[in-house]
């Protein structure tokens, strides 16, 4: 068995930071980053702009943990660095779920309908759809987590192929607005959403740290976890409702980022040094904090650039899922 990288003694002289350093260096980082949105070109109206950029700033922290947490956990139960939750079609769903309604209501009524009665809708629309296949899956004698993902690539195509054929009919005012809430946006959130959302957000973050443990467990394989006597099929369904439910809540309440996880859940197993989930939530969550909170930093308040920061945040994510494709078919 490899001993873990957090227990081990770094060879004289090269002074390799243990995990516990590196988190501290991490937060160092995101309270940086943090403070920096909130002054940065702002010290001369500090006490108009700070509360109104305090709401976005939240709305990143908070979306940016959701992704981070989320991802980590997919990849735990799927023993598969690649994967991440949207590949169970949340974000083609998101995308039918926008389109379906101005098609059918028009988009007059849908930009007239109340902020919390849509989000409600997306997000019971998202967790019934992953219910439903994790009941259809796993309740039968057969029980495969990498059904779970094909069946979900399989419902995703057929959601963007929908999706693609009504945005195509529809009037091209109306595919514009359609477009426009398919890009992860965090200007104009709604307080009670954002309320909402960090409560929940909140209460998943804990759950899942108090199941730290039963993680590292859980990560060794259904095999060696039933030997060290976990119930693999009882944690890997509770571990893909929590998915579910943080993947639904930040999709419906900014839009969807389909790499980002990708991008920060990878970069945490590489900073953290050891797969431990007590050093690689954290590290996610906060290298997605950095990520999320001092890109739009750069972006918008250095640059002065309107440019969509998911934009980036996909560009790069997609280099980078290449590269891990690359290096895993080199292996």
């Amino acid at each position: 068995m490899l001993a873990d990288p957090s227990t081990t003694t770094a060879p004289a002289g090269q002074g390799v930071p243990r995990p516990g350093l590196r988190l501290a260096l991490l937060s160092a980082g995101a309270v940086v980053v943090v403070l920096g949105f909130l002054v940065v070109g702002a010290l001369d109206a500090l006490a108009l702009l700070v509360p109104m950029r305090a709401e976005r700033l939240a709305t990143m922290v908070l979306v940016a943990v959701a992704i981070a947490v989320s991802t980590v956990l997919f990849q735990t139960v799927t023993e598969n660095r690649i994967l991440t939750p949207s590949i169970m079609g949340f974000d083609a769903l998101y995308a039918l779920i926008q389109t379906a309604a101005v098609f059918f209501l028009g988009a007059t009524t849908v930009n007239g309908l109340a902020p919390p009665l849509r989000f409600a809708v997306e997000v019971a629309a998202m967790l019934v759809f992953s219910f439903l296949i994790f009941r259809w899956v796993f309740g039968g004698a057969r029980r495969s987590l990498y059904l779970v993902v094909l069946v979900g690539i399989v419902f995703g195509v057929l959601f963007r192929s929908l999706a693609t054929f009504m945005q195509r009919v529809i009037d091209p005012n109306e595919y514009l607005i359609v477009q426009d809430r398919l890009f992860a946006s965090f200007n104009a959130v709604d307080p009670l959403l954002l309320a909402v959302c960090t409560v929940v957000v909140a209460a998943a973050s804990a759950w899942v740290w108090s199941r730290r443990r039963e993680l590292d467990v859980l990560a060794l394989g259904r095999a060696h976890a039933v030997t060290l006597g976990l119930d693999h099929h009882r944690s890997t369904m509770a571990v893909l409702v929590v998915c579910a439910l943080l993947v639904s809540v930040s999709t419906a309440l900014v839009g969807p980022i389909t790499f980002f996880g990708l991008l920060v859940a990878n970069l945490a197993y590489l900073v953290a040094g050891t797969h431990r989930h007590a050093y690689v939530l954290p590290a996610a969550s906060l290298l997605a904090v950095i990520t999320l909170v001092g890109g739009q930093t750069i972006l918008e308040h250095l640059f002065g650039l309107d440019t969509v920061l998911s934009v980036i945040v996909e560009f790069v994510g997609g280099i980078v899922f290449i590269m891990l494709l690359v290096r895993g078919g080199r292996r």
